[in-house]
């Protein structure tokens, strides 16, 4: 066993496709300018919404799965190196291998020297965030070794040199006559008379992927759940190319998050009813694919699953945030978040964007290194609401807000504020002095500098005729 999990406080910080080349307000402005993508996502966003409600209303006891999602959550992260020291155990005796990695580095290093050993040169992949999050893709390519997507969604970004902008729905971004133009610049042997009819672009996308099913003996996977008790991993998908990556190749490498490991086989019984209905509005997932271990004569004859740290003991250490490790990758915050509907994924510069990558990557890589995220909300709450195992996301935003560097021009200001709250006599005075802002002009902007910075991108609300503490005293 590795020995990172015995040292959360000092544990490397997660590197990979965590940062954007630029910060969210610079990268959001680009977004924003973009029309069409501003309609595709709220297109998008308000279907899922409607049917991830309807689905939710049909379940009358949807807060009490909750509170179990969550109280699960906890317990496993309050005993994360048990649990994960029992699923390589069963792992091992069930004919697999496990494999510590530390970072993305190491994670990457592993999964190229397996697949190079095997020989082959190419491989299928089921979309997995945490292949994403350290940059696998990349990594193979740079080692001669040709990545396939085969989640549909993944397959229109692979093939339109693109990255994803949503954690469940990665094309989210593409409309079908994007697609079709994607299709139609990248794809071998498609028919020239491709139209933007759904079933015909799904026709051609299995068209392609049926060879490569067929003729490759390496796949990739991730997981959604690792099963301490027996061993067993589990991924959830829709399409079925999931499945058919899980079984047809002779070795099947598996990278999963520390955090993705739950204790016990009767604990899917939560999971598996919180899942679909929050993600795609769905009851349950078309298809639920689980494997323990190896199988003679049936499946992958060698399976390998490499357990990936990547920052995650960090953000264990800390006792605010550590719950973003609860997450579930359902895309609930995202579908409802009113910055993620107008910006997109990609504004956030991670594999996890909206309200739960602004929480979860800034921990993984540093709070320093990624800045800007934890402002990139509005703190309306409505994440929270969302989520099905109640991650608290506004307060853990402005705990990290906290964390992040501020001027000092920003820091004598706040300290000033602090200063005068606390002391009632001269917070009235303060008061009666804030009714000159109104010279200022509308919304703040004739705020001299530096504080005219802070008013860019904010309201001044205009000071009442009448304080509080006057109309108690007057009554």
């Amino acid at each position: 066993m590795s020995t990172f999990l015995g040292m959360p406080a000092h544990a490397p910080r997660g590197v990979g496709n965590l940062r954007g080349d630029e910060p969210f307000p610079a990268a959001a402005r680009t977004a924003l300018a973009n029309q069409q993508l501003r309609r595709n996502l709220q297109h998008a966003t308000t279907t899922i919404r409607g049917k991830s409600g309807r689905v939710i209303a049909e379940v009358p006891d949807w807060q009490e799965l909750r509170s179990a999602g969550s109280a699960l959550k906890t317990y496993t992260m309050a005993n994360l190196p048990r649990l994960l020291e029992q699923l390589e155990e069963k792992v091992t005796a069930a004919g697999g291998v496990v494999h510590w990695a530390a970072d993305a580095e190491e994670a990457n290093r592993i999964v190229t020297g397996l697949i190079r050993e095997t020989g082959e040169q190419r491989v299928i992949k089921i979309k997995s965030m945490a292949t994403q999050e350290i940059g696998l893709n990349e990594a193979l390519e740079a080692a001669g070794i040709e990545p396939v997507e085969t989640d549909l969604a993944e397959l229109i970004v692979q093939l339109g040199h693109d990255k994803p902008s949503h954690i469940l729905v990665p094309a989210i971004h593409r409309n079908r006559a994007e697609i079709r133009e994607i299709f139609l610049r990248e794809m071998p042997g498609v028919d020239p008379d491709l139209t933007d009819n759904p079933p015909e672009l799904a026709a051609a996308a299995r068209r392609y992927l049926r060879e490569t099913f067929l003729s490759t003996k390496v796949a990739v996977s991730g997981a959604n759940f690792g099963i301490a008790e027996t061993g067993t991993l589990a991924v959830v998908e829709s399409e079925g190319n999931g499945r058919m990556c899980l079984t047809l190749p002779d070795t099947l490498i598996t990278v999963m998050g520390i955090e993705k490991v739950v204790p016990a086989w009767q604990d899917l019984e939560v999971f598996l009813q919180l899942l679909p209905r929050a993600s795609t509005g769905e009851r349950m997932n078309p298809y639920t694919s689980m494997w323990t271990g190896v199988t003679p004569g049936d499946g992958p004859q060698n399976f390998h699953l490499v357990l990936l740290d990547n920052g995650r003991t960090a953000v264990l250490a800390d006792e605010v945030g550590r719950s973003a490790l609860h997450c579930i990758r359902c895309s609930a915050c995202l579908n409802v978040c009113p910055v993620y509907e107008r910006t997109g994924g990609h504004a956030y510069g991670s594999v996890y964007p909206g309200p739960i990558g602004a929480v979860l990557s800034p921990q993984l890589t540093g709070v320093e290194d990624n800045a800007s995220l934890p402002y990139a909300s509005s703190l309306c709450g409505a994440c929270f609401d969302a989520c099905p195992v109640k991650i608290d996301i506004p307060s853990i935003l402005v705990h990290l807000r906290n964390q992040a560097p501020h001027p000092r021009t920003e820091k004598a200001a706040m300290a000033a504020a602090a200063y005068t709250m606390d002391r009632p006599r001269l917070y009235q005075r303060a008061q009666r002095a804030f009714k000159l802002a109104k010279l200022v002009g509308r919304r703040g902007k004739g705020l001299p500098p530096p504080l005219n910075g802070w008013a860019a991108s904010r309201d001044l609300p205009a000071p009442p005729e009448e304080s509080f503490r006057d109309w108690w005293r007057g009554r």
